[in-house]
């Protein structure tokens, strides 16, 4: 059971090798769930994932997930990723945030092809484009469809219901 036990020496060294190398791009950082969890300035995004992959102390050699997050309260749209490094078992999130008025940042495809099918879902559900993406159209919703069902812009109840009674739920 050992081996699965997180290395918090590995965190912080992979975070003094971000701190160093980025200093200015990075914008947060904190341990969720045991994970090393860095925010980054979204126009960087690319050239951190390039250096967590190719770097010799770090290599960050695959891409496990790659989503979308919608802050309506911010007016903010991010994306999530997770990578992990075969070499040292060790993984960290990497989370960005974009304002929901201009949903636009790299497309990780040239680092990682895995990337392809995870950004055109990002896309489908949150309305974030890919830029430089190969092929960013829609894959499970129709391409007539104009919302993006997973932001958070609709109420989660019908407010029209008249069969409803709310006293039946503590309201």
């Amino acid at each position: 059971m050992a081996e699965y036990l997180i290395d918090t020496g590995r965190n912080q060294l992979v975070a003094d090798r971000l701190t160093a190398q980025f200093g200015n791009k990075l914008t947060g950082q904190e341990l969720m769930a045991d994970m090393l969890c860095m925010v980054v300035d979204p126009e960087a995004v690319a050239e951190i994932m390039r250096f967590l992959r190719d770097d010799e102390s770090l290599q960050y050699n695959f891409l496990t997930t790659l989503c979308g997050m919608h802050y309506p309260e911010k007016e903010q749209l991010g994306v999530v990723y997770h990578l992990h490094s075969f070499k040292y078992n060790h993984r960290i999130r990497i989370k960005t945030v974009i304002p929901e008025s201009k949903p636009v940042i790299s497309t990780l495809t040239g680092i990682w092809p895995a990337a392809n099918w995870m950004e055109r879902e990002t896309y489908d559900f949150f309305g974030i484009r890919f830029e430089g993406h190969p092929n960013l159209k829609r894959i499970l919703n129709v391409d007539e469809m104009e919302d993006f069902p997973m932001r958070k812009e609709f109420p989660l109840e019908d407010q029209t219901r008249e069969d409803k009674d709310d006293s039946m739920f503590g309201r």
